[in-house]
């Protein structure tokens, strides 16, 4: 999985190069800030990537670069949330939390499948 924070590092300092560009999955791009690094042109487009990486959300981030991934805000997975699932219940079960707190639990977990 492609960490954001990798990404912003790699395209400062060697966006140059296209690094970031490989990292992220995009190799021919990559490939062509190699061959016309010599012309500071992937330089700047670098530069103003660099900004774009840094604003980007994390939800944003994981969705075009992880495929969808979204570990920083819920769920990564249908087993994870699974588990979260029945863990909660079981909360609900022993009377750790009411009605309205499972349901409205459940609701965000179920969002992210």
């Amino acid at each position: 999985m492609r960490s954001k924070s990798t990404a912003i590092l790699l395209c400062f300092f060697g966006g140059c190069l296209g690094i970031h560009k490989f990292y992220l999955g995009q190799n021919v791009a990559g490939v062509l800030y190699l061959l016309f690094c010599w012309t500071f042109i992937p330089a700047l487009i670098a530069f103003i990537e660099l900004f774009v990486l840094i604003t980007l959300s994390d939800i944003e981030f994981n969705t075009k670069y992880n495929q969808g991934v979204t570990n920083t805000s819920g769920a990564v997975s249908a087993k994870d949330a699974t588990s979260a699932l029945a863990d909660l219940k079981n909360l609900f079960d022993s009377g750790v939390i009411t009605a309205e707190e499972y349901e409205e639990k459940r609701q965000n977990l179920l969002k992210f499948l």
